[in-house]
């Protein structure tokens, strides 16, 4: 069965749904960092404590709080997200491809997913809902 309206429809809807994974995708991030940071939502760090901030933990924590915080409203969004697909793919190739080839046996899906999600939103744009685009700066 054809649908002849249902490409132009679903092009439509492309910015939108970009500014939600955008949002979404910054949200979920964000607890990464707060996580390590502020132990909130809950704690992540052996120990259950925080990650002291001169730390790799504690550079990384700052870094996925507030270039998750910045992508969450969209304000500076591309250099942002480049800078967070970076993050992880450091994260990556240091923290889990040692353990092995998997990722899912060595823990590093939600690292490898986050650097191409952002590395794609660094080149797609923040789409709807964000702060660049009422500044004008990158406007869907």
């Amino acid at each position: 069965m054809d649908y002849p309206d249902l490409a132009p429809r679903a092009r439509s809807w492309a910015p939108h749904l970009l500014g939600v994974l955008r949002i979404v995708a910054a949200f979920l991030f964000l607890q990464f960092g707060t996580a390590k940071l502020f132990a909130f939502p809950g704690p992540v760090m052996p120990g259950g404590g925080t990650a002291p901030l001169a730390s790799l933990a504690g550079i990384a924590g700052a870094i996925e709080a507030f270039g998750g915080a910045l992508l969450l409203v969209g304000l500076f969004s591309r250099p942002v997200a480049f800078l967070l697909s970076g993050e992880m793919a450091v994260a990556y190739f240091y923290g889990h491809a040692p353990q092995g080839f998997w990722p899912v046996l060595n823990q590093g899906t939600p690292a490898a997913l986050f650097a191409f999600v952002f590395l794609y939103l660094a080149a797609a744009g923040p789409g709807r809902f964000s702060l660049d685009g009422l500044r004008g700066k990158d406007a869907p």
